[in-house]
């Protein structure tokens, strides 16, 4: 009798879940698959901003890239691999991109404000593509950009008495209207990044 009351009740308690799960599912939007390469990360991202300075020392922060495709990445002018990579990989997209990489701007922000002078930001990003630009600012504005984007970074010593830096690798796609925003990861293919942009200049 007991076996059988259990039974029973785990029947209905099935019943109850399976009515819940429909119930969820007709009241939200269908799930259908992205058109995105990269991840969307709208949801935790949509506030996300900074507040740094270009080479010549203007103010910038999001608003001002509005009417185009942001690609933003975090890294360093002494990054050995990762940066030089993903410099070298957008210079790819825009090539690809033909006329439309007048719509999108890439930026590359700073994690090392200490040595990564304006000058260096001057010549470094536009070394890979001419309208590349490079950001930065002082420690606290690099952190609180960071912290927006949910970029970790971190000083590693070397033998030298230098040091390199850990970052988060990937780079941030953000549609014009600043709406949208995508993660790619890094080492991501061009053509799919290429992909990406296109179609988050048609919405």
């Amino acid at each position: 009798m007991w076996l059988h009351s259990q039974k029973q009740f785990s029947v209905f308690r099935l019943f109850v879940i399976s009515a819940l799960l429909f119930a969820m599912t007709a009241c939200g939007e269908p799930q259908l698959p992205s058109p995105f390469k990269a991840s969307d990360i709208t949801f935790s991202h949509a506030q996300a901003d900074f507040h740094l300075f270009d080479a010549q020392g203007h103010a910038h922060s999001l608003a001002d890239y509005r009417g185009k495709v942001v690609a933003l990445f975090f890294g360093y002018v002494h990054c050995p691999d990762v940066c030089p990579t993903t410099l070298a990989d957008m210079a790819q997209v825009m090539r690809m991109l033909g006329a439309d990489a007048d719509r999108v701007q890439v930026l590359f922000v700073t994690v090392d404000p200490e040595r990564d002078t304006r000058e260096l930001l001057a010549q470094y990003p536009p070394a890979f593509y001419p309208t590349f630009v490079g950001l930065s600012g002082d420690a606290a504005a690099t952190a609180e950009a960071a912290r927006a984007f949910m970029v970790q970074y971190q000083k590693q010593p070397t033998q030298s008495g230098s040091y390199t830096v850990d970052h988060s690798a990937g780079t941030f796609l953000i549609s014009a209207s600043g709406q949208r925003v995508l993660l790619s990861p890094f080492g991501q293919p061009a053509e799919w990044l290429a992909q990406d942009i296109r179609l988050l200049l048609a919405l």
